[in-house]
């Protein structure tokens, strides 16, 4: 298995950079003025733009060249198998694109492009590409998780009271609602609140000590497929949609593990499993 999933790791960053570079030319191109079109999809402010659709189709593309006859699943054009479920074993791929698609639409600097890597519904391998900083966050099971070359490590606050909390927001206005009641609540019980725009990059920063914890509801699987393991290969505890009911059903936790039991305990007595 850790050979193979090391090779799936190199398969994973190789795709995601390349995948990186076009999403960053096409982010200097819509700043220097170009046409970007756009739809909609859940809502009004759930967008998604040609290059979403564009870059997916090419690290289809990729992937189809590099590992013929793996399942894909992506955001934008679904796929065969299920990533959250085990299938028979076969490797399948769970890619975002642009996760963080407002920001890039904004001119934002904080979007990433994810691709991970399952075996059975098991993460396995997982890379993360900021096509603007070019920063490369990869993990691979059972090895641990790195940026540029440098092994991640989760921070370890000694108190909730002292935990930076990352988290995020729905894109319907009523769950947005509930979503602010919860952090209301909680803003009383921890340092801060940051809130990023891109769950993948959130992630990351649990795994590099940038924040204590992150918490969301909503995510999908491309969100959290490649996130959720560097985090995990970097020390955190971690819980991703259908694992921890108490937090909701769709909840994704990542938490440094001195201060996992308590953050977990105020955001279920803050309502979190009713948002």
């Amino acid at each position: 298995m850790t050979t193979e999933a090391a090779k799936l790791t190199e398969v994973a960053a190789r795709v995601a950079t390349e995948a990186a570079e076009l999403v960053r030319t096409r982010h200097h191109e819509m700043n220097a003025g170009g046409a970007m079109a756009t739809a909609t999809k859940s809502s009004d402010t759930d967008v998604v733009t040609a290059a979403d659709q564009e870059t997916e189709r090419f690290i289809r593309a990729r992937l189809s060249e590099l590992r013929p006859g793996d399942e894909v699943l992506g955001e934008e054009e679904g796929g065969s198998g299920d990533a959250g479920e085990p299938s028979s074993g076969a490797v399948n791929w769970v890619v975002d694109p642009i996760d963080g698609t407002v920001n890039f639409l904004y001119g934002h600097p904080s979007f990433a492009v994810s691709v991970g890597a399952q075996i059975a519904g098991v993460p396995v391998a997982g890379a993360v590409i900021e096509p603007v900083s070019g920063r490369r966050w990869t993990a691979t099971k059972g090895e641990g998780a790195w940026l540029d070359g440098r092994r991640l490590r989760v921070s370890s606050p000694e108190r909730l009271d002292l935990t930076m909390l990352a988290t995020g927001f729905g894109y319907r206005a009523e769950r947005r609602q509930r979503q602010a009641d919860l952090v209301r609540a909680l803003l009383g019980e921890v340092r801060d609140i940051r809130r990023g725009g891109s769950a993948a990059l959130d992630l990351c920063a649990v795994a590099a000590g940038w924040v204590d914890a992150y918490f969301e509801h909503g995510l999908s699987p491309w969100d959290w497929a490649a996130g959720a393991l560097i985090a995990t290969e970097a020390g955190a505890t971690v819980s991703v949609p259908g694992q921890d009911p108490e937090l909701g059903a769709d909840a994704t936790f990542a938490c440094a593990p001195t201060i996992a039991g308590p953050l977990r305990a105020a955001l279920v007595d803050c309502g979190a499993g009713g948002v």
